[in-house]
């Protein structure tokens, strides 16, 4: 019995194509180890870009050089946390959402979850625990004891990075700047009135007279 014809102009499906394929799930199974056979055909014609599972890669990490192999798809997270052992920066959403994961790279706030470790090479960046100097804390980490600005704590070293951000570019930030510096960062407990309050101590003690 012949398969009735689709009719003019109807829409081709993704099932459409994955039975074309060749058996929906067993043919989408199989697709990236048919094109990983040929790897020279996924290169530009130009450039030649080389496909790569592991990479060396150098950082200054606190002011410390350090020399890894990391992998394609690793996350500056994950060397921070796993391979430093620095676990002040939290894994929190892992999808560049909630902010905890914020550190300093080159001077600017960046989503550790979400940024590749073979993009940090030859990059500065600064942690949570890069603050603190001469055992002393950071007018910022200080002023969120201070005003009781944390509950759980969990969000709160995103949120001192990316306050330690803002006053290095803005020594007096309104509160709406302030605000506007930490949108990117979420605080399940709702502490968000003593941050900013903890945030605009912060500017007045290190402001210059």
């Amino acid at each position: 019995m012949a398969k009735p014809k689709k009719k003019k102009n109807q829409t081709f499906t993704r099932r459409d194509f994955l039975k074309g394929f060749g058996g929906g799930a067993i043919g989408a199974a199989v697709t990236p180890s048919l094109l990983a056979q040929d790897k020279s055909a996924l290169q530009t014609q130009e450039g030649k870009i080389p496909l790569f599972t592991k990479k060396q890669i150098a950082l200054t990490v606190n002011e410390k050089k350090f020399t890894l192999i990391v992998e394609s798809g690793e996350t500056l997270l994950h060397v921070l946390r796993e391979r430093l052992n620095l676990t002040g920066t939290k894994k929190t959403c892992g999808r560049g959402e909630c902010g905890g994961c914020t550190v300093l790279l080159n001077g600017k706030p960046v989503y550790s979850c979400m940024y590749l470790a073979v993009r940090a090479d030859n990059k500065n960046i600064t942690t949570i625990e890069g603050l603190a100097a001469d055992g002393k804390l950071h007018p910022v980490q200080q002023a969120f004891i201070d005003k009781d600005a944390y509950q759980c704590g969990f969000c709160t070293p995103g949120f001192i990075v990316s306050s330690v951000a803002l006053l290095n570019t803005n020594p007096n930030p309104s509160q709406e700047d302030i605000k506007k510096a930490l949108s990117g960062n979420l605080c399940r407990c709702g502490s968000y009135v003593k941050i900013y309050d903890a945030v605009s101590a912060a500017s007045k003690s290190t402001r210059r007279p």
